[in-house]
């Protein structure tokens, strides 16, 4: 029994693909995992802080657009 296919992304255009090179500009293509889970995970806290900000960021701009007194 063969193995499934894994899904590759090409680095240069960022096209996904089950090839081994892309087939739009036949570079070779890495395999695409996500990282493998740890308790001990190192960067967990800095991923968790980007993360903050990018939904303090999207919640600051859907607060930008809208009138306080609910007037048109």
């Amino acid at each position: 029994m063969d193995k499934m296919p894994k899904i590759r992304k090409c680095k240069d255009c960022e096209r996904y693909t089950m090839k081994e090179n892309c087939p739009l500009c036949g570079k070779q293509t890495l395999i695409m995992e996500p990282p493998r889970y740890s308790p001990q995970d190192k960067y967990g806290k800095y991923r968790r802080l980007v993360k903050f900000k990018e939904l303090e960021e999207e919640g600051s701009k859907s607060n930008d657009g809208g009138d306080e007194d609910g007037e048109k």
